[in-house]
């Protein structure tokens, strides 16, 4: 870990917190001795940067626009890091196919077994069309609770069919 990381965590542990908590947020341990001047200097610098109009006072308004700065540096680094993955031939553009390839990785490979098993009634392992009736009608019979071969818009809110 450099001094910079260091001193930057030390910074940031001191930035947002005070006292005894700020000592125990500095997390990263040195792997090289880092010295009282190297600190002060590191937190000048880091100073520096939050004193965005040198008028050797920093602000609450120069601290949040530091710190947009830096989610906004990040986003855009992560949204470059998430574009390369994406840009399959390293072309610089991404294409349909790639987006598409992109946003299909997850998607679980379809399984219609648990939809056989349910409609397949004679268990042969195929569906028919009057083994599909006899579910999808079952259904319908189901919400057609005056049983007179229409379902009204009472009775499709009343069985989610429309929600």
């Amino acid at each position: 870990m450099s001094h910079h990381t260091l001193v930057s965590a030390a910074f940031l542990a001191v930035a947002t917190t005070s006292g005894a908590a700020a000592q125990k947020n500095i997390a990263p341990v040195a792997t090289q001795p880092l010295t009282r001047a190297i600190f002060i200097a590191t937190m000048d610098s880091e100073y520096r940067k939050l004193d965005a109009n040198r008028d050797q006072i920093v602000t609450r308004n120069e601290i949040e626009a530091n710190q947009r700065a830096r989610q906004t540096e990040a986003a855009a680094r992560s949204a470059r890091d998430v574009f390369a993955k994406i840009d399959g031939d390293r072309n610089g553009q991404v294409s349909v196919d790639e987006f598409v390839r992109a946003n299909t990785q997850q998607i679980r490979p379809a399984d219609g077994t648990a939809i056989i098993n349910r409609l397949d009634t004679n268990r042969d392992r195929k569906v028919t069309l009057v083994e599909y009736r006899i579910l999808t009608l079952s259904n319908f019979d189901g919400i057609d609770t005056d049983r007179d071969g229409v379902l009204t818009a009472a009775e499709q809110r009343a069985s989610t069919i429309t929600r």
